[in-house]
C-alpha cells in the first residue's frame, strides 16, 4: 500500500446499508487501497476489515454478548477506528469517554451505561482505573489490541435498530445524557456528511474533532460510506492540522468555529500551501459572520455551516451555493424542521420559536431515561430547546439556547447577538457572554473576553464599541478579561461554567 493509492476512485455505495457492510464493500472492491492515515501509518480497506472482524471475535470470546456496553477512551488514531468497528461487527455498545473528564465523572457514566468492559489508550488507563476504584463496578481494562484475535464462528447479525453507541451529553444540565445512537441512525448520519460537500469521489478528509465526540463519529462514518480516505490527527493543534493539509493534500475538513479561527490566526502568522482544500464545515457553535468573512480572506473558501446537535447530526447547512449570511442555511434532504411555540403549532415566518426537527439520523432516545425521551422526543420530533425562526426562504435563524436567552428588564437578548458585535472589534479573539442575576433589572449582560496577542482594550471602550453595533440595553455591562475560556471537549465555549466562575469570586 502507497499513498498513491489514496488518489483511486472509490466505487459507487448503495444508499441503504449499514457502516459495517460499507466497510465489507470497499475490502472486497479495493483491499489494497489507504482507508486511514495517522502520523507515518496507514492501513487499508481490506486490512480494517480483516482486524475489525478480528477484534469482533475477541470481544466476544472475553465473555461478552450482543448488547453489552464497553467504554472507549482515546485520541484519535488508526486503533480507535479499528475497536468501533470490532464492537459494531460484535453487535457490542461503544461507550465513548471523553478524555479530559475527570474520574468522578467518568465512574457516573461507567455506571448509568452498565459497562462491562473497557478499552483506553494506555495513558488513560489510570482514568478509568481511579473511575473504577470510586464504584462498586468491576470489569477488565484493556489498553493494547490483541496481536492475533482469533474468529471462532459466525458473527451474529446486526440490524438496523440495534444499538451501536452511547454518546454522553457534555453535561452543561445535571448528569449528562446517554444519547443512545442505533446502527441505522449512525449509518444516516453518515450519508448526511456525505451530501454536505460536493465532489466526494476523490475527497481526502482530515479530521481533528474527537472520535469520542459526535461530530467526530459523524465525519467517521461519512469516510465508511464514502470509502474515500481520512487523515487523523490525535488531537486538534491549529499548526499541526494546516501542516497535514499540505503534506496529505487535503481536499476538506471540519471543526469548531474556535478551532476554525485558530486555523485563520495560525495561517496568517506561519502560511502554508493549502490550495488542495475545497471545502471546510464549520459547526457545533454558532459560525459568525466576522470568521466566515476572515476565513474567506485568509483561505478563500467560504464554509459550510451547520447546525447540528448529538441527537441529530447535522441538521441544516449554510452553503456556498445557497447561503444567507447570518444564518444556520436551511434543512438538510431527509430533515424535517419546524419552528413552533410552546402549544406546539408552527410560528409565522419569521416569529422566534423552538427548533424542532426529525429525520432517520435521530437517535432512539435516551439510555435509561424513558421521561427525558418523552419530553424530548414525544411525537416522533426531536425538541432542540434551542431558539430560532424561519424565513420565507426556508433559511433558519439560530437565536439561542432556550436556558441561555438573557432576560434584561422584560426583554430577551441573545448571548450569539452580543459575542457578534464584540467579535467586531479588532482586539477581541474570543468572547462568551452569560447573564448574571441583577436586582433590579433581573439579569445584567456579563462578557468574557480574550484579547489577540499583543493588543489591549479597556472594557469602557468594548462597551461602547458594542453598542455602536447592537442596541443600548443589549450591549455588555461588564467585562472580564481571562488568557482562555473554558471550553468543552471539542472547543465550544461553556457559558455555565463562565457564571461558575463569576460565582467563586
Amino acid at each position: 500500500m502507497t499513498v498513491t493509492n489514496l488518489l483511486r476512485k472509490p466505487a459507487a455505495a448503495a444508499e441503504s446499508s449499514l457502516l459495517s457492510d460499507f466497510l465489507r464493500r470497499h475490502a472486497r472492491q479495493k483491499p489494497d487501497q489507504a482507508a486511514f492515515l495517522c502520523g507515518d501509518r496507514a492501513i487499508s480497506w481490506g486490512t480494517l476489515d480483516e482486524t475489525s472482524t478480528g477484534l469482533a471475535h475477541w470481544f466476544l470470546n472475553q465473555g461478552l454478548k450482543p448488547g453489552d456496553r464497553v467504554a472507549v477512551c482515546s485520541l484519535n488514531s488508526i486503533e480507535l477506528v479499528q475497536v468501533y468497528l470490532g464492537l459494531f461487527k460484535a453487535g457490542l455498545i461503544a461507550v465513548p469517554i471523553n478524555t479530559r473528564l475527570k474520574p468522578e465523572e467518568v465512574r457516573y457514566i461507567l455506571g448509568h451505561a452498565g459497562v462491562r468492559m473497557a478499552f483506553c489508550e494506555p495513558c488513560f488507563t489510570p482514568l478509568l482505573e481511579q473511575a473504577l476504584e470510586q464504584s462498586d463496578a468491576a470489569f477488565p481494562i484493556f489498553s493494547r489490541l490483541p496481536e492475533a484475535p482469533a474468529e471462532t464462528g459466525e458473527l451474529s447479525e446486526v440490524g438496523p435498530d440495534s444499538l451501536a453507541m452511547i454518546v454522553y451529553t457534555s453535561g452543561t444540565t445535571a448528569q449528562p445524557k446517554g444519547v443512545a445512537h442505533t446502527h441505522g441512525s449512525l449509518s444516516e448520519t453518515g450519508l448526511n456528511g456525505t451530501r454536505l460537500t460536493p465532489d466526494m469521489s476523490d475527497h481526502i478528509r482530515l479530521l481533528f474533532l474527537p472520535m469520542m465526540h459526535i461530530s467526530g463519529v459523524w465525519l467517521l462514518s461519512a469516510v465508511l460510506r464514502e470509502g474515500t480516505v481520512m487523515v487523523l490527527l490525535p488531537r486538534f493543534e491549529p499548526g499541526a492540522a494546516l501542516n497535514a493539509i499540505a503534506e496529505f493534500g487535503v481536499t476538506t475538513t471540519g471543526g469548531l468555529p474556535t478551532m476554525l479561527l485558530m486555523m485563520v490566526e495560525e495561517q496568517i502568522a506561519r502560511p502554508r500551501q493549502v490550495s488542495t482544500l475545497r471545502s471546510v464545515i464549520g459547526g457545533g457553535d454558532v459560525v459568525s459572520p466576522t470568521l466566515q468573512h476572515r476565513f474567506q480572506e485568509v483561505f478563500g473558501l467560504s464554509l459550510y455551516e451547520i447546525y447540528a446537535m448529538t441527537e441529530l447530526c447535522p441538521m441544516t447547512t449554510n452553503r456556498p451555493d445557497m447561503f444567507r449570511e447570518g444564518s444556520v442555511g436551511v434543512p438538510l434532504e431527509g430533515v424535517e424542521l419546524r419552528v413552533v411555540d410552546l402549544d406546539g403549532r408552527d410560528v409565522a415566518d419569521g416569529e422566534t420559536g423552538e427548533i424542532i426537527a426529525r429525520g432517520p439520523a435521530r437517535c432512539a432516545g435516551y439510555w435509561k431515561d424513558s421521561e427525558a425521551t418523552r419530553a424530548a422526543m414525544g411525537g416522533g420530533w426531536l425538541h432542540t430547546g434551542d431558539l430560532g425562526a424561519r424565513d420565507e426562504d426556508g433559511f433558519v435563524w439560530f437565536k439561542g439556547r432556550k436556558k441561555e436567552v438573557i432576560i434584561r428588564a422584560g426583554s430577551n437578548i441573545s448571548p450569539q447577538e452580543v459575542e457578534e458585535a464584540l467579535y467586531k472589534h479588532p482586539a477581541v479573539l474570543e468572547v462568551g457572554v452569560i447573564g448574571v442575576p441583577d436586582p433590579v433589572t433581573i439579569e445584567r449582560v456579563a462578557a468574557f473576553v480574550v484579547l489577540r496577542e499583543g493588543h489591549t482594550a479597556a472594557a469602557e471602550d468594548l462597551c461602547a464599541f458594542a453598542r455602536l453595533h447592537i442596541a443600548d440595553y443589549k450591549a455588555p455591562e461588564e467585562i472580564h478579561f481571562r488568557d482562555t475560556l473554558p471550553k468543552n471537549p471539542v472547543g465550544k465555549v461553556q457559558r455555565r461554567a463562565l457564571k461558575e466562575m463569576l460565582a467563586v469570586q
